[in-house]
C-alpha cells in the first residue's frame, strides 16, 4: 500500500532483496526435491519447477501491483478476496469439488484449475483486521467493542478452516488474529480468553482424527516402533538431515527424495535442503527468516499509522510463524502439522499469498 512505503529506499530495498532470495532459493531447492515424482507422474523433471516459477512470476508482479496501490483499493479488493475466498472453501465443503487429502478438505477444483481457498481467506482476514482494528484502537479496550468488530468475520472465516480439518492452517490463523490484536494494543486479559479459546478449538480439532491423534501419540512416544507409518514420514526427514552433516550431500543430490519423504517439495523440503546443503544451507534458511523478521519489527516499530503497524505486525506473525511451525515439525520439535515453509515450499495458491501479504 502506498501509505506504508515512507520507508528509507534502502530498507524498502533489503526487505524485498531478502523477499526474492528466499523465492529464488525456493524455487532451486522445488526443481531438486521435485523432480524424481514429477518425472515419475510423467511431467518430466522440470514439470513442478516450471509450474511453481509461473506463480512466482505472478506472486511478484502481484507484490508490486499491490505496494503502489492506495490504501482504500487495497482494502477493498481484500474484502472481496476474503468473501470469495470464503464462498469456494463453502463449496470445497459441500460439493464434489472439494479435494480431501489426508483427514483435510482444503482444496477445490474447478476445471483442470486447483488451488486452496484457505490461503485466500487468510490473505483477506490480514488485511481486514488491520483495516478494522487499526480504526480508533483507543476503543479497543471495551470487549464488547472488540468482539463486534471482529468476531462477525474472522469467527465465519476460522470455523469455514476449522470444518475443512486442516489443523495447521487454523493454527497459523489463530496465531495472526492474536498478533493482531496485539499489535492494536489490546488488554492482555482478552489477548487471555482468545488465546485460551483457540487452544480449546485446537485439541478439538486434533482429537477429532485418528491419524491426527496418532501423530500427537507418536510424537510423545518418541520412538518409530509404536507405530511406524505414524512416524514414517518424520523418521524419514531426520534421517535426510543427519546425512546432511555440515555441507551436505550436494545440490540435486538428495537421496530421501526418490519416494522416501513423501511432500519433499513441500511440507518437508526442509528436510532436503538440510540434506543436500547440510547444517550450512540450513542455516542460512533461518538467517533470512530472522533478517525478514527483524526488518518487519523495525516497521512495526516506527510507523505512527496504526493500520500500517497492525497489518505488518500481522503479516510478520503469519509469515515468522508459519516457517517456525514448518521447520520444527521437520526437526521434531512439534507434532506434525501440513504447513508449507513460507517462499520455498511447492505450491502457488500459498506463495501467491504470500507474496502480495509482503506487498501490502
Amino acid at each position: 500500500m502506498k501509505e506504508s512505503a515512507a520507508l528509507p529506499s534502502a530498507f524498502g530495498t533489503l526487505l524485498a532483496a531478502v523477499v526474492l532470495f528466499l523465492v529464488v532459493f525456493g524455487l532451486v531447492m522445488v526443481l531438486s526435491a521435485s523432480s524424481v515424482e514429477s518425472f515419475t507422474d510423467g511431467n518430466g523433471f522440470f514439470g513442478r519447477f516450471g509450474s511453481q516459477g509461473g506463480y512466482a512470476v505472478l506472486g511478484v508482479v502481484l507484490m508490486v501491483i499491490v505496494a503502489r496501490l492506495p490504501r482504500r483499493t487495497v482494502q477493498r479488493v481484500a474484502v472481496v478476496v476474503l468473501v470469495l475466498s470464503c464462498v469456494l472453501q463453502i463449496l470445497a465443503l459441500a460439493t464434489p469439488l472439494g479435494v480431501k487429502i489426508g483427514d483435510n478438505t482444503n482444496w477445490i477444483r474447478i476445471g483442470p484449475i486447483a488451488g486452496q481457498p484457505s490461503e485466500g481467506i487468510k490473505l483477506g482476514l490480514v488485511i481486514w483486521l488491520g483495516m478494522m482494528l487499526g480504526r480508533r484502537p483507543e476503543e479497543l479496550q471495551d470487549w464488547r467493542t472488540l468482539a463486534r468488530r471482529i468476531v462477525p468475520v474472522a469467527g465465519p472465516a476460522l470455523l469455514l478452516v476449522v470444518l475443512g480439518g486442516d489443523l495447521g492452517t487454523t493454527v497459523v490463523m489463530a496465531a495472526f488474529t492474536l498478533g493482531a490484536l496485539y499489535f492494536a494494543g489490546v488488554r492482555l486479559k482478552h489477548l487471555g480468553v482468545v488465546l485460551g479459546a483457540g487452544a480449546f478449538v485446537a485439541i478439538l480439532i486434533a482429537l477429532s482424527s485418528a491419524t491426527r491423534r496418532g501423530r500427537i501419540s507418536a510424537f510423545f512416544g518418541g520412538t518409530s516402533a509404536v507405530n511406524p507409518d505414524v512416524n514414517w514420514q518424520v523418521d524419514n526427514a531426520h534421517y535426510a538431515l543427519a546425512s546432511g552433516g555440515l555441507w551436505g550431500v550436494g545440490l540435486g543430490n538428495s537421496h530421501a527424495k526418490w519416494s522416501w519423504l513423501p511432500s519433499a517439495d513441500t511440507d518437508f523440503i526442509f528436510a532436503v535442503i538440510g540434506e543436500e546443503l547440510g547444517l550450512i544451507g540450513a542455516c542460512v534458511v533461518l538467517l533470512l527468516f530472522a533478517m525478514l523478521a527483524v526488518l518487519m519489527v523495525r516497521l512495526v516499530r516506527t510507523t505512527p499509522d496504526p493500520v500500517v503497524r497492525i497489518t505488518t505486525g500481522t503479516v510478520l506473525v503469519w509469515l515468522i510463524f508459519q516457517a517456525f511451525v514448518n521447520i520444527g515439525v521437520v526437526l521434531g520439535l512439534i507434532p506434525t502439522l501440513g504447513v508449507p515453509l513460507p517462499f520455498i515450499s511447492a505450491g502457488g495458491t500459498a506463495l501467491i499469498a504470500s507474496l502480495v501479504a509482503m506487498g501490502v
